[in-house]
């Protein structure tokens, strides 16, 4: 997929206020970790996750989503009238129907003319997102789109560690299944795209590169968020970087960048192994990267684009820089995308004016 004529123009992000440490987690484990007499520590040891942050319990995502659509419609000055569709693409939504966007598309107040629906694509549902609305924007069909997405896996954490508690017949080689539940956290994101004649920061996208390996689809299973995941985390991890190597040959061939030749990178936030042995792989240099898995934790479709909004926030990204979005998600499918930076343009944790509020 190539592109010339699309432009992020902003993002905006919500961080949930209450941070959940891993010690703290493991502290709650002790009956299954005196049980099957596990070293406390080997779960922060494993993931280089120290801390997570929780949306208080009940939180629907579309009144998250609101506030960080708010914040990226404020940061880029985009007349909201101009928004021709809206995509929500986590993981977590309000109800099966109506669509979590309709909520969304309400509270925003944006134009009755606009397209709304919801994505699934597990980690990557935000990602798909951008590249819809950017095909869109390419086929000049809408100016402007919006992608909004909030995970609250506060449930999800729960629900494992009262099951790994009291299910004794759980076993050592059985826990592995549910290490990856202990690893989420929460957070929302909004992602603003649009025409470059719209654009004051001119963020263009120049390329995008999907690949879908769903020969291995059964490695992680869940039916939602605040159920119980299952997942091969060991053998996700080996495909998902051999997915990860084939999409990337092409990534090059569809931007015309040479690998050293890339500025900065953001991927998906699964933890140290994930991180390590991906960069490896496609031979980059993590200096070039921006993690926050440390203090987030996996934050399911939300990882990457929070973590893009964060590195803006810290100066990570320069004028020229070459930025590759390097998605993957369980399928196994994976997606990058390339933009030419040039201006970084975020609004995080402010308070909501009162109108949008209230619209919940």
């Amino acid at each position: 997929m190539q592109y010339r004529r699309v432009c992020l123009e902003s993002l905006g992000y919500t961080l949930p206020d209450e941070i959940v440490t891993t010690d703290e987690l493991e502290h709650r484990l002790a009956p299954v970790y005196q049980r099957l007499r596990l070293p406390h520590g080997r779960l922060e040891l494993m993931s280089g996750i120290r801390e997570r942050r929780f949306f208080p319990a009940g939180t629907s995502p579309s009144s998250i989503d609101i506030e960080s659509g708010e914040k990226a419609i404020q940061a880029s000055g985009i007349d909201r009238e101009q928004i021709g569709a809206l995509v929500h693409g986590s993981v977590c939504r309000d109800f099966l129907e109506p669509a979590t966007a309709c909520g969304v598309h309400h509270g925003l107040r944006l134009s009755s003319d606009c397209m709304i629906y919801d994505v699934s694509n597990a980690c990557l549902g935000i990602l798909t997102g951008m590249l819809q609305i950017a095909n869109m924007i390419e086929l000049g069909q809408i100016r402007a789109g919006l992608v909004v997405g909030t995970e609250c896996g506060r449930q999800l954490v729960e629900n494992t560690i009262q099951r790994l508690n009291e299910d004794h017949s759980l076993t050592r080689q059985d826990i592995k299944y549910f290490i990856a539940s202990l690893t989420i956290g929460s957070g929302s994101v909004a992602i603003l795209l649009c025409d470059e004649e719209l654009s004051r920061r001119k963020n263009h996208l120049t390329a995008a590169s999907v690949v879908a390996h769903t020969d291995q689809h059964h490695l992680c299973r869940s039916q939602g968020l605040e159920n119980f995941m299952r997942t091969d985390s060991e053998q996700l991890l080996n495909e998902g970087v051999a997915t990860g190597v084939a999409t990337f040959g092409r990534f090059l061939e569809a931007t015309n960048w040479r690998q050293d030749k890339i500025d900065k990178t953001i991927c998906h936030q699964v933890g140290v192994a994930h991180r390590k042995l991906l960069f490896e792989a496609l031979d980059l240099d993590t200096r070039r990267d921006y993690s926050t898995f440390e203090t987030l934790g996996n934050t399911g479709a939300v990882a990457l684009p929070l973590t893009l909004a964060l590195a803006c926030e810290a100066g990570h990204l320069q004028a020229d820089d070459r930025l590759a979005m390097l998605g993957i998600g369980s399928g196994i499918n994976c997606q990058m995308i390339g933009i030419r930076w040039q201006e970084s343009c975020v609004l995080g944790q402010l308070p909501v004016p009162v109108e949008v509020a209230s619209n919940r």
